[in-house]
């Protein structure tokens, strides 16, 4: 979901896909729905799963938390990526509704907001005709 800073030449004409560029655009939809499902069963099992297999409540959950961002810098590290893709992900995808389905704009421009959830919005209502 690169930004195009420039307009494009009107004498030029687009590039066609690779074969793997072909297979990302036309299966975004299985994308957004696979990366969906993950993060729902991830945060379901960072609040009540355990390794040993038995389930915990949210207080042992947000204390074991806590004290691992105190000790690890990676864990530290990866919060600021989520705060960071928590910001950029509405500037990239309201840079590109333009690609959106035209009558799902609107949902996807406000969902956009909410992490993943406007990502998953934005890949299941893309576009996928040629003459946008």
């Amino acid at each position: 979901m690169a930004i195009r800073l420039n307009e494009a030449d009107a004498d030029s004409r687009p590039s066609q896909l690779s074969r793997l560029g072909s297979v990302m655009t036309n299966g975004a939809a299985v994308v957004g729905l696979i990366g969906g499902a993950v993060c729902v069963f991830s945060a379901i099992w960072a609040l009540y799963g355990r390794m040993d297999g038995e389930f915990v409540n949210i207080t042992d959950s947000w204390q074991f938390l806590v004290s691992y961002l105190g000790s690890e810098r990676l864990a530290y590290a990866f919060i600021w990526d989520i705060c960071l893709y928590t910001v950029f992900q509405p500037w990239f995808i309201g840079e590109n509704l333009q690609n959106v389905e035209k009558s799902k704009v609107g949902v996807v421009s406000y969902l956009r907001f909410i992490p993943v959830v406007g990502l998953v919005a934005y890949l299941l209502f893309l576009n996928l005709e040629e003459d946008q």
